[in-house]
């Protein structure tokens, strides 16, 4: 099935970055990072959370397009590579500290399993930068290791 015949049904389907409404609802993608991903051109994400958990969302999808362009460009790598096989299983947001109008730092832990079964734990404090009213993703830290 392309993306394009698939896209009405994904649209639909939970975001796979878990944010909810205000009854635990889970989101459809289509109303939460669906609208930054599939048009980041002209609907950025309005604060840095939003775009980590976009970036999040990109990651399971495996939309290198995004991810770059919501890259800082001084740090953003001139390719992306997806490991095969890897499997996200969900995204805790555990923190978001706006350090001034264009400064942001978000923690979170995104859990995945590779192609061997094995699961793992991402656990990073990422920094964004607000530029000409977009954010974007600068680096990261590994707290604890």
């Amino acid at each position: 099935m392309s993306r394009a015949t698939a896209a009405p049904a994904a649209s639909a389907a939970p975001c796979p970055c878990g944010r909810q409404d205000a009854r635990a609802r889970p989101l459809s993608y289509a109303d939460c990072c669906g609208r930054y991903i599939d048009h980041f051109d002209h609907c950025p994400a309005p604060d840095a959370a939003s775009l980590m958990r976009s970036r999040y969302t990109a990651f399971v999808r495996e939309d290198a397009r995004y991810l770059q362009a919501t890259w800082a460009p001084a740090q953003r790598p001139a390719t992306l590579d997806f490991d095969a096989g890897t499997r996200w299983l969900g995204l805790e947001v555990r923190a978001h500290r706006n350090l001034d109008p264009d400064h942001a730092e978000v923690e979170f832990v995104a859990r995945q399993r590779d192609a061997t079964g094995r699961a793992h734990r991402l656990h990073e404090r990422s920094r964004f930068v607000r530029t000409d009213g977009r954010w974007f993703y600068v680096d990261g830290e590994f707290p604890g290791g």
